[in-house]
C-alpha cells in the first residue's frame, strides 16, 4: 500500500519534470506508444510489489534480465543486430549480477520473483518501444508511462499519510532520482541501439554499494564486490570498444 503510494507521488513529480522540458506534445499515438508506456508502469510498480514479495536481492537479478530479452526482440522488431560481443557483455554482466545477488538470492516467494521476472520483461519492452519512438521523440512515452504509475498509487495515498521530512525525500527522488534521469534517457534513446539503452542502466544495483562504501563506510562483503566489478567491467570494455571501433567523421 503506502510502497506504491510512494511510487506513484514519485513518478508524478517524474511526470511533471518530463513535462517541463516537453515543448510541444508530438506524439503519434500507436500500438508501440500505448504498449510501451503501459510496459513502463508495469516495470516500476512490478519492482515496488516484487521488493514486498521477495528479497531484494530477487528482484534485482530478475529484473535485470531485461538485457537478455532485448537482445532477442532486437533484431526481430528494430532490425538491430546483436553482435558477438554484445552477447558476451550479457553473459558477464548476467553472470557478474548472479555474483552481486548470490548470498541473498533464494528460492521462497514466489509471486515476488513472477512479479520482478514481469518487470524484467516489461523493462525490455519499454527500451524497444522507446527506440520505435525515438524519431518523433520518446519523452512523451515516458510521461505516460509515468502518469499510469502515478494514477495506480491514487488508491493507496491515505495509507501512506507523508510527513514534511517524506515529502522533501520524495522531491528528492522524483525529480533528482527519477525525472532528471529520464530526461537525460529520453535525450539519449535516439542516439544509441536498444541493447545499449538497457544494458548501461544496469550499472545502478551494483553502484549502490560503492556510494555507500565511499559516503558511509560500509564495506560490501561477500561475493557482491567481485558481482559488481564484472558488470562494471563488462559494460565499460564493451563501451571502449564501441568508441575505438566507430570510425571517425573528419
Amino acid at each position: 500500500g503506502p510502497a506504491l503510494a510512494v511510487a506513484g507521488l514519485r513518478s508524478a513529480l517524474a511526470a511533471a519534470v518530463l513535462l517541463c522540458v516537453l515543448r510541444e506534445w508530438h506524439a503519434r499515438w500507436s500500438w508501440w506508444f500505448v504498449s510501451g508506456a503501459v510496459a513502463g508502469a508495469a516495470a516500476m510498480l512490478g519492482f515496488v510489489v516484487a521488493t514486498k514479495l521477495t528479497t531484494a536481492a530477487n528482484a534485482i537479478f530478475l529484473v535485470y534480465t531485461a538485457p537478455l530479452y532485448v537482445a532477442l526482440l532486437s533484431p526481430w522488431v528494430l532490425r538491430e543486430p546483436i553482435r558477438g560481443g554484445d552477447w558476451l557483455t550479457i553473459l558477464v554482466a548476467m553472470l557478474g549480477m548472479g555474483c552481486f545477488c548470490f548470498e541473498q538470492l533464494t528460492w521462497e516467494g514466489w509471486v515476488g520473483n513472477l512479479c520482478a521476472l514481469g518487470s524484467g520483461l516489461a523493462t525490455a519492452w519499454l527500451v524497444v518501444c522507446l527506440r520505435k519512438h525515438a524519431a518523433t521523440s520518446p519523452l512523451p512515452l515516458l510521461v505516460l508511462a509515468n502518469l499510469l504509475v502515478a494514477v495506480a498509487g491514487i488508491p493507496f495515498l491515505k495509507a501512506a499519510r507523508p510527513d514534511p521530512v517524506t515529502w522533501g525525500l520524495l522531491l528528492l527522488a522524483g525529480v533528482g532520482q527519477l525525472g532528471i534521469p529520464l530526461v537525460l534517457y529520453g535525450k539519449a534513446i535516439p542516439h544509441v541501439r536498444a541493447i545499449e539503452a538497457v544494458l548501461i542502466p544496469i550499472l545502478e544495483p551494483v553502484l549502490n554499494p560503492l556510494w555507500v562504501w565511499l559516503l558511509v563506510g560500509e564495506v560490501p562483503s561477500g561475493w557482491a564486490p567481485l558481482g559488481g566489478a564484472m558488470v562494471l567491467g563488462a559494460v565499460t570494455a564493451r563501451g571502449l570498444a564501441l568508441v575505438w571501433h566507430t570510425p571517425r567523421e573528419d
